[in-house]
């Protein structure tokens, strides 16, 4: 089976109003279509203006992405929409929590471990840790890679959230 090299990871940032009802409404306009959503982030931005800012990683070719834009942009109350990956450079983050329970030398391996990609420590047991650590998604997945044949328990992840490099705001 060949797959279809024009279907890439697109990052979307939405500016909505933040009011009750209109993540539904988002999700739903991806539901409703059959899109995927890999990834979704939404935090209030603007609390003078009632702003909040949706972060959306989806997959699909240039067409499809067109179509999830214009839909978007069609929704009320959203007040803009972006394609970071088609618009230039964009800085992606995301943060996990992760939860090792190990001794002895695996132990000591996971703090090594930790320390090479700025994982911080954020609770410590005698048999486990909990590590937070942000960067971009590779990053993340990398370290949790890593975890899993340390004693790997849990993973919980926020999503990508993002913005475009420059002075300009979304």
């Amino acid at each position: 089976m060949s797959t279809d090299k024009s279907i890439v990871a697109h990052t979307i940032s939405v500016l909505v109003a933040n009011e009750p009802g209109i993540l539904a409404r988002v999700v739903g306009l991806f539901s409703g279509r059959g899109y995927n959503i890999e990834s979704l982030t939404v935090a209030e931005t603007n609390a003078k203006e009632n702003q909040s800012r949706i972060t959306i990683v989806t997959k699909g070719t240039p067409m499809i992405i067109e179509q999830i834009k214009s839909q978007l942009d069609r929704l009320v109350p959203v007040y803009r929409v972006r394609d970071l990956t088609v618009e230039g450079p964009h800085i992606e983050r995301e943060l996990a929590l992760v939860k090792v329970k190990s001794t002895g030398d695996k132990r000591v391996e996971a703090l090594r471990l930790a320390d090479v990609f700025r994982a911080k420590v954020i609770d410590a047991k005698a048999d486990s840790f909990v590590f937070e650590v942000t960067g971009n998604s590779d990053k993340v997945q990398t370290f949790i890679g890593l975890m899993e044949t340390l004693g790997l328990v849990d993973v919980g992840r926020t999503g990508i959230v993002a913005m475009s490099r420059g002075g300009e705001a979304l």
